[in-house]
């Protein structure tokens, strides 16, 4: 599985504006669809909230890669 780092400047960031830094959506309102169509793991567990709240150290896994935010 490829691994991936994802920089934040915040103390965290949601699912949604995640999608869109890992350029795998163009918009936020893309989120709800995505993650309805698409398997997305955060720490391992199955995530459907585009407000989920990611904070460094979080790993998500979705598209047969993994990203861990920075």
């Amino acid at each position: 599985m490829e691994k991936f780092n994802i920089e934040i400047k915040d103390e965290y960031i949601t699912l949604s504006q995640f999608l869109k830094l890992a350029d795998l959506i163009m918009t936020g309102g893309e989120a709800k669809w995505y993650l309805e169509d698409n398997s997305v793991y955060v720490n391992d567990e199955r995530e459907k909230r585009r407000g989920r709240k990611l904070y460094k150290g979080d790993h998500v896994q979705v598209d047969g890669k993994e990203y861990i935010i920075d």
